[in-house]
């Protein structure tokens, strides 16, 4: 098959040393990118040296907008996508591309949860997985893994989604999903990140982010199962008021009116996001 391998990199020098040598040597024939996001030390001379072509960014402008710049400039049927720290393991690809010859449009990486940093953010990701997983419909069991593997016609359609910090995977993935296209988690093993090489990841900043992006990309898809919800919360709370108060004081009150009022506002708000989603697909399909 038709092989890019793009990887997204910011100061990410010594990892670069140890994978590089590696991919050129697995995959001769691939093309390799190496997105240069502003770095400041040696990584644009590690890409010279491995004789790969490399891209590079005047300044950082974020993990995503770097997999969206090796996304165009990647001329291949087949991406790969993977870190520059060295925690992702080259020897792996070949296991991802098995489920793409197998028919599906994107190979996600799964860690392990147990390898993933610390306890707190092995809390996050799965209180991340859960909730993604409630707004696809479908079991999600690595939501934030940069290790993957789609076609590239299919991934092209949902540039536009992707946000240009860290949170392309959480984006890809559940585009993926709620657009029906075939999604397989492998599991994989990963290192310990390179000791020159730091997470450019804030646990509460990007959290928040991953936690917006999931509901925006929850509403964009599938609005009902954010809105329904929602307005049956409002529903309830406005039927429990108004039956307290009709014991206790017998009277419907302001706000049991403006709780049930606000609950069939949401409601209807998610009916016409449910056409406006329809008409996303159609525009999805069309560019097939």
């Amino acid at each position: 098959m038709n092989l890019s391998i793009v990887i997204p990199a910011k100061n990410e020098a010594r990892g670069l040393e140890t994978i590089l040598p590696k991919l050129t040597s697995l995959y001769p024939t691939a093309e390799i990118i190496v997105v240069d996001d502003g770095s400041t030390d040696e990584t644009a001379t590690v890409c010279k040296h491995c004789q790969v072509s490399i891209v590079r960014h005047p300044y950082s402008m974020g993990n995503g907008a770097a997999i969206k710049s090796g996304t165009r400039r990647a001329s291949g049927d087949i991406i790969v996508f993977m870190d520059g720290d060295g925690q992702h393991q080259p020897e792996d690809i070949a296991t991802l591309l098995k489920f793409i010859d197998e028919g599906y449009d994107m190979v996600v990486g799964a860690r392990d949860p147990k390898h993933q940093s610390s306890l707190p953010r092995r809390i996050a990701n799965r209180f991340y997985n859960s909730l993604a997983a409630f707004m696809t419909d479908y079991p999600i069991e690595d939501l934030t893994s940069g290790f993957r593997v789609a076609r590239a016609k299919i991934f092209r359609k949902f540039l536009y989604l992707l946000p240009n910090g860290f949170s392309y995977p959480t984006t890809s993935t559940m585009a993926f999903f709620r657009s029906g296209h075939s999604v397989a988690y492998v599991p994989i093993t990963v290192t310990q990140r390179d000791a020159g090489s730091k997470s450019h990841i804030s646990p509460i900043r990007d959290g928040i982010r991953f936690f917006v992006i999931i509901l925006r990309i929850g509403a964009l898809f599938s609005p009902m199962r954010l809105f329904l919800p929602v307005s049956l919360s409002l529903f309830a709370m406005g039927f429990a008021y108004y039956a307290y108060t009709f014991i206790t004081v017998h009277r419907f009150t302001n706000m049991s009116a403006l709780l049930i009022l606000s609950s069939l506002f949401v409601f209807l708000i998610g009916i016409l996001s449910e056409q406006v989603s329809s008409l996303h697909y159609r525009g999805v399909d069309e560019n097939k």
